[in-house]
Formats: structure tokens, sequence, C-alpha cells
């Protein structure tokens, strides 16, 4: 079996690729380099590599100038707005843009222009961002697939919904692309192209400007070439742009924690790993290895009947979770097809469903992921974090299917922070580890996932 360095040493050309914007920021401020400059480095990759990734719907390359130059002018007079300010960012396109279409990949929507940006590019907006493009996304973010290709293998999925956001961050394209994410479509596209994400606890971004798929489900995060870039973008648009009504905002500072090695971490295997390949659990299992190793106690459900206990009730939580999406989603999809638009198969099915689904159902599916959820919160004080794959593997082959998600789906259900980090790979293919924290805990996980991260 392969060391924990032959590991890193494969995803390698990976990180390589990624595009940081913090690291280039200090040069803004000192002349050497500009948001303009760096804008330029993206368009000359996107000019490049997009006629096969695919990754982008439009462009707004003038506007996109404009604001950099206007970024680089307050560079040069030592004062820029935020963290953000200078960063190219690529918006999924159920995401509105005031000024560019919102089409959702799907004729429902075909030429639809917002009148007003999305609560999230409002905020990078106002941070001096720079908003360069709409990206592919599955068809409302739960149908079927655009035309987006994997960056490292173009006979591969990107995976979804996310797909064309996480594909121009993992492509170095841009250093920050923004997704959604209601099962698992931010982790594992971000697994699938090399990149960092975060999903952050339930709320903690208002979702104003987002079409809907599932109001209790649904997240807002980002996906970025670095942790530290991936942190500031999400923490920027929390602060700015406000939480979800009735929860608190993304907890922590803009700037990244300092790294904190955690004490204990507790493996899941949810339904994930009964179909990981062996190359793929051999990877995870070194980097497990590597942990131990750095003093770190894991806790493995193989030998904790505690542990197991709740792998095995957040993998049958999947059934009370399709309820509660279907139900939910009933508009506005449900009035779109009465208003005479067409749906693809897959959403119809999951309206068919929703026929099904009453609501006393609606009541005990909710209650098994409450359940579920307090079940996880009693656990904090076993464990600091839990840990598994972001994904079954590097991507599959096709576009037609973005991939299981087996990986990611509880900790959509329930709300609670999770963050990819592209530390693995097999064959030359990337993949990545999640770490998955306590609700609200937002911060204090990324401080342990930049520890991993650094090690």
């Amino acid at each position: 079996m392969p060391g924990l360095g032959e590991y890193f040493a494969l995803s390698q050309p990976n990180i390589n690729k990624l595009r940081p914007f913090a690291v280039a920021r200090p040069a803004f401020l000192d002349g050497a380099d500009s948001p303009r400059a760096f804008l330029e480095r993206c368009l000359e990759v996107i000019a490049a590599r997009d006629g096969e990734v695919r990754a982008f719907v439009t462009l707004n390359i003038d506007q996109a100038r404009a604001a950099a130059d206007e970024s680089a002018k307050r560079y040069g007079g030592n004062r820029p707005l935020s963290l953000v300010d200078g960063c190219p960012v690529a918006v999924k396109d159920i995401i509105d843009t005031a000024d560019m279409a919102t089409e959702m990949n799907s004729k429902v929507r075909e030429g639809h222009h917002p009148k007003a940006d999305a609560s999230c590019v409002h905020a990078l907006r106002r941070g001096g961002a720079i908003i360069l493009g709409k990206t592919v996304t599955t068809e409302f973010a739960c149908g079927v697939s655009g035309p987006t290709t994997n960056p490292y293998d173009a006979a591969r999925t990107p995976g979804g919904s996310s797909s064309g956001s996480a594909a121009s961050v993992g492509a170095g394209m841009v250093p920050i692309g923004l997704g959604t994410q209601t099962a698992g479509s931010l982790i594992r596209p971000a697994s699938y192209n090399g990149t960092y994400a975060i999903k952050p606890s339930f709320g903690a971004i208002n979702l104003g400007g987002v079409h809907p798929v599932c109001g209790t489900r649904d997240h807002l995060g980002v996906l970025g070439g670095t942790l530290e870039d991936t942190w500031r973008t999400a923490h920027h648009i929390s602060a700015v742009g406000g939480s979800a009504p009735g929860y608190a905002g993304l907890a922590g500072g803009g700037e990244l924690s300092p790294a904190r090695k955690p004490r204990r971490l507790a493996i899941l295997r949810l339904g994930g790993w009964q179909e990981t390949d062996e190359k793929s659990r051999a990877a995870f299992d070194v980097l497990m290895q590597g942990l131990r190793t750095e003093d770190v106690e894991l806790l493995d459900p193989e030998s904790d009947q505690d542990l197991a206990a709740l792998d095995a009730a957040a993998v049958e939580v999947e059934t009370p979770a399709r309820d509660i999406m279907c139900y939910e989603m009933r508009w506005p999809f449900q009035a779109y097809l009465d208003a005479g638009h067409e749906l693809s198969d897959t959403i119809t099915g999951y309206l068919d469903h929703s026929a099904e689904v009453t609501p006393a159902m609606y009541a005990d599916a909710l209650a098994a992921r409450d359940g579920l959820r307090a079940r996880f919160a009693a656990y904090a004080g076993k464990a600091d974090a839990f840990v598994t794959l972001s994904s079954s593997g590097p991507a599959p082959f096709g576009h037609a299917f973005t991939g299981s998600r087996a990986f990611q789906t509880a900790w959509s259900v329930i709300g609670f922070p999770t963050i990819s980090l592209p530390l693995l790979a097999v064959d030359g293919l990337p993949f990545g580890v999640q770490v998955m924290g306590f609700g609200g805990a937002d911060d204090g996980l990324a401080a342990a996932a930049r520890w991993i991260d650094e090690l």
C-alpha cells in the first residue's frame, strides 16, 4: 500500500491547478500585482479550457474588467473594501444576478432577467468582489445535467448540481465559485473536481434570490481554490448579506481561524463505503493512519457500538429525507407544471412522490430528521468532529449521472456544517475528505479542517 506521502504526491497536480486569491492579494497593496492582472489570468484559462470544460453559461467580461479596475484603484489607495475585494467569482445559475440572465438550465426560465441580485451576490459586490459569470447547473439544481465536463477527464461527470462552479474552480479558471446543496450538490462536485468547499450550518447564509428546491434542506455554500479563500468568501457573504431569518450568521471572524489539532475524530462510513472501490478506501485509510501518527484519536464504527448505531441511523434517514424534499418541492415546481411548462422526468418523478406524501408522513419525516440531529449533537462531548470521504472515489464516467449522494445527504438533512478538502487521488483523479461538525460551530470545524489540510 502506498504511504501517506505518495497519496499526497498523487494529488499535487490537482492543487497546482487551483487558483488562490488570498496569497495574491498582498501584492495588490504594494503594486506588484493588481486585480485587473489577476482577472486577466483567469480569463486566459477560461479561453483556453472552457471550450471543453463548458463550465460557464455566460460571462460578463466588460463589467468584470471595469470592476477590477475600480478594485485596483482602491488597493492603490490602500483602501480595499474587504478581504474579497478584487476576487473573481463564478455564480451558479440558480442564483439571481441583475446584470446576467438566470435561466437555471430550464426552458421555464429561458431569458429570465432578475431585477436585483441575490443576497449573496449583492453582499459580494458590496465587498468589491468581481462577479465574472454564471455557471452551469443541473435543471433547477435537481433535474437533468448540463453540458459541463470534468476538468481532469472530459469523459467523466463534474458532479452536480453545482457542476459549472466546481469545474471552473477545479480547472483554475476562478478562485471562487458559489454553489448550493440540498443533498450533495456542493461536496460531491468539490470532491470530483479537486476543490475545497464549505457547506455552512443551515441558515447561516441568507438564501434570498436563490431558487428553492427544499426549504429546510437548501444551503448556499462556497467552492474555492484554498480553504482560506473559501472561508473568507462564505463569512463575508454571511456578515454582509445576513443569515436566514431566525438563524445565527456564520460563527467566527472574517479570517480563517488558526489551525487547531482535533483531539478526537469519529469516522463515519455512511451508505457510501459499500460502493467505494478498494483504491479509494485504501487512500482514505492511509490518511486516517497519518492522523493517528499525529496522535489524533480516531473512533471507528467497527469498534464503537454507539458510533455504529449513529452511522446506521444516518443511512436510514434517506427515506424521510426524500419525503421532506418532495413534499417541499410542491411549490414552485407543481405550479410550473400546472402553468403548462415542461419539466424533466426527474423532477416530475419527485412531484409524483410528493403527491403520495401526506401531512402526517411529512411530520413523521421531520421528527425523524430532528431525532437524528439531536443524536449527532449529543456526540459533541465524545468527538471534536466527524470525518469521512466526500464521495465514493473519483468522478465516475458519463455525464447523465452526477454521482452518489450517500456520503453527503445526512449532513444536508440535519443542517450541520461540513468542509471538503481535496487531499486524495486515485490514478491521477482527485477526490476529497469530508470533515463534518456540529450545528453553529463552523469556525471550530474550519480550524480543525485547516490543521488536517496543513498536515
